[in-house]
């Protein structure tokens, strides 16, 4: 590989990639080759790719609602179907001055809504110190504040009954079920963001359980969950005391559940 650009090259790193089983090996070469800067970091980026590293860990970033998101090793790669949270966040509250990000992976959800709002106050949380320091970089520009912890004891007591939008992107997937997620989820991404514990809504209840403290009057939590969990996901989100509503995107496969304080 002597040039980043030529036929050659690229010709090589599509081989590369489909012999590895990448479906999208073209679209993949091509992103690969914008951002690699050398020829020896084009090459490693290749083998990363095709050892089964997330082409998002391998990028270094990742797409989300129209911006470019940093991504380090072993963070939560932000799903393109989250993006249908974000909007029914921003269609529950559009005039949010407070927005919490919970569970904040590397910060995509805080940074799509504060990108979308304005001015806001910021505020991203996760358990996993990796995830905060690579959730800070991403909410930065937005002034943004990133704090480690577990759920609410990260947040600052000032918030208590300020929050506007609290976006928690709990994990949800059952324990038992994690080994059968595909390798990239598996292997590469922290288990902390993926288990959702005995029926994969462990978080959820935590969540649910102490948004209302947190939120404004007319705030909203926001979850995302499976097709056959949501059922049970509006039951808890009902028991906490919140006005409740489900919303599906089909073309997306998301399930979001929007709780409201009163």
């Amino acid at each position: 590989m002597t040039s980043l650009s030529d036929t050659t090259t690229t010709s090589a790193v599509v081989s590369a990639l489909r012999a590895a089983g990448c479906v999208f090996a073209e679209d993949e070469a091509e992103l690969i080759l914008a951002t690699a800067r050398t020829p020896d970091e084009l090459a490693a980026m290749v083998d990363r790719r095709a050892a089964g590293h997330p082409l998002e860990h391998v990028l270094g970033w990742a797409e989300f609602h129209g911006l470019r998101v940093l991504v380090g090793p072993g963070v939560f790669v932000p799903r393109r179907r989250t993006e249908f949270l974000v909007e029914q966040a921003l269609a529950q509250v559009p005039d949010a001055s407070v927005v919490v990000d919970l569970c904040c992976g590397s910060g995509a959800v805080g940074a799509a809504l504060a990108a979308a709002l304005g001015d806001v106050e910021l505020h991203a949380a996760d358990i996993d110190p990796a995830a905060v320091d690579c959730a800070r970089r991403n909410i930065a520009p937005y002034g943004g504040h990133a704090h480690a912890g577990d759920l609410f004891d990260a947040l600052p007591a000032a918030l208590r009954g300020r929050t506007g939008i609290l976006a928690a992107n709990v994990p949800y997937v059952p324990s038992e079920e994690v080994g059968l997620l595909p390798a990239e989820a598996r292997d590469h991404e922290p288990l902390v963001a993926l288990d959702g514990g005995g029926d994969g809504l462990d978080v959820l209840r935590r969540v649910a359980a102490g948004a209302p403290e947190w939120l404004a009057p007319g705030g909203c939590v926001l979850v995302e969950t499976s097709e056959r969990q949501a059922g049970h996901a509006v039951d808890i989100f009902r028991r906490a005391g919140l006005t409740t509503l489900l919303a599906v995107s089909e073309e997306l496969y998301a399930n979001v559940v929007t709780g409201v304080r009163a």
